[in-house]
């Protein structure tokens, strides 16, 4: 009796075994970052022509919505005089200095905390429900005590936005390491190697794309907890120029001050995809 051939799946699945990669960015014949760039950029340009449209027809008042050459010509006058007599750019160093000092704390103690409460169940019971108790409770609801604890100083900010990164930080690296396969564990064990080789050669490359998302998601968290940082005591800062602004109703200062964070945020988050794709470069491949 002869061998019969295997049959080739049918439908999708026979397209599916055939696809291959084909272009930097394509999954199995699925588009990638080319297309999704254009596609991000025309919705920019929309977004700016919709908002230009509305303020020079006139629908909405100037004081709800400035044009966006109101907010280029504001910021101009902010670049070169200051606001409430600091420098533009001694704001954003101070906002920076905040988030960015509270999210390298965070890290710090968010990541083998998170490592070891995926690994260890003891870790886990005794960590967990303060992280889960304090996590969905807004920052402004624990401002008042981190001003009574810690006064009205730089501590208390820095700690607000810390408290605000901590949480997410730890919660991706002890997701991330159920990542790792028990397979491969059981497996490297088996060959003889150490708890830390363990943790170093197979648990961390598992973890990392959860571990980096997490920081991603962090460091949004923080820098919307910066204007919250930023209430009490301030004289400096994008979140205190905001909110200085916003009591005097200037809001071309107030549009100006989100633009700017908004922009230093997403630059930060490039900069983390850009360390995905070094340090993770199988994320989200087949």
């Amino acid at each position: 009796m002869t061998e019969q051939p295997p049959q080739k799946p049918a439908g999708i699945f026979a397209r599916l075994a055939r696809a291959r990669p084909t272009k930097p960015g394509e999954i199995y014949g699925v588009p990638g970052h080319g297309n999704t760039l254009w596609i991000s950029a025309c919705s920019i340009a929309f977004f700016f022509f919709v908002w230009w449209l509305v303020t020079f027809m006139g629908w909405v008042k100037p004081l709800f919505v400035p044009s966006p050459a109101t907010i280029v010509a504001k910021f101009v006058t902010v670049w070169n005089d200051g606001f409430t007599g600091t420098p533009f750019l001694e704001h954003v160093w101070i906002s920076t200095v905040r988030v960015f000092g509270a999210f390298l704390l965070a890290c710090v103690i968010g990541l083998p905390l998170g490592l070891a409460m995926g690994m260890s169940p003891v870790m886990r019971g005794i960590f967990d429900p303060p992280i889960e108790f304090y996590r969905p409770i807004p920052p402004l609801a624990y401002l008042p005590l981190m001003i009574i604890w810690f006064g009205i100083g730089e501590t208390s900010k820095i700690l607000l936005i810390f408290l605000s990164v901590f949480a997410p930080v730890v919660l991706g690296a002890r997701s991330g390491v159920k990542s790792a396969a028990i397979e491969q564990i059981h497996a490297a064990y088996s060959f003889g190697a150490t708890r830390w080789q363990v943790m170093r050669h197979v648990i961390m490359p598992s973890a990392m794309p959860e571990i980096l998302t997490a920081m991603r998601i962090g460091i949004g968290f923080g820098w919307t907890t910066l204007v919250a940082a930023e209430m009490v005591a301030s004289t400096k800062g994008l979140g205190y120029m905001v909110l200085s602004a916003s009591q005097f109703l200037q809001t071309p200062v107030v549009i100006m001050g989100i633009f700017v964070i908004a922009v230093i945020a997403f630059a930060f988050d490039l900069f983390m995809r850009f360390v995905e794709r070094r340090l993770v470069p199988w994320k989200g491949r087949m």
